[in-house]
């Protein structure tokens, strides 16, 4: 009976130990704020400081975020869903250094990002889609190689140039108000 008190003790202060580790690792991660829509939770990890910086500078800056780009607008689920799976994604690309270090956007990524470009932009692509057989064939998802906005919008919204090199003084960021 001693035994069993003794092993259900030691669980207990097992648990306690991972939970308080769990605990403190979200808090070094800063978890919490990828919870919201601050574009300052994307430079969590100093990777991602070019786009943050070359976004800062962009027409965008002003009244986009980078979740409002970049992840589902449609319902709340798909959006945390989105979200969820790229911070998984990154959190094991970045803990492991498995990624390319000139950061392009996933193929699901950019599906989102043109969904969003389109649907913010509707008095825009809509002109743009009537008008699809001369130049723009954007509207259609099943077009093999289907232009992307930023193909043409090649500023919009990180800049020319997205490289670490191409972006000098970017790992001081300073935010704009």
């Amino acid at each position: 009976m001693k035994e069993n008190s003794t092993l259900k003790k030691i669980a207990i202060l097992v648990f306690i130990i991972a939970f308080i580790f769990f605990v403190y690792m979200a808090y070094i991660a800063k978890a919490w704020s990828y919870l919201s829509k601050d574009p300052k939770a994307c430079i969590n990890c100093h990777v991602m400081n070019t786009q943050y910086a070359t976004w800062q500078h962009s027409s965008h800056a002003r009244d986009v975020t980078c979740v409002e780009c970049h992840l589902p607008t449609d319902s709340f689920i798909n959006k945390y869903m989105a979200k969820a799976k790229d911070g998984w994604n990154h959190t094991l690309a970045f803990t492991f250094d498995t990624y390319d270090h000139a950061i392009k956007i996933s193929d699901d990524g950019a599906k989102r990002v043109q969904a969003n470009c389109i649907s913010c932009h509707k008095s825009i692509t809509s002109t743009l889609g009537a008008n699809a057989d001369m130049y723009h064939n954007f509207m259609d998802e099943n077009v093999e190689n289907g232009r992307k906005c930023w193909s043409c919008h090649k500023e919009v919204p990180h800049g020319k140039v997205r490289g670490l090199t191409t972006t000098p003084y970017n790992l001081g960021i300073k935010e704009v108000n």
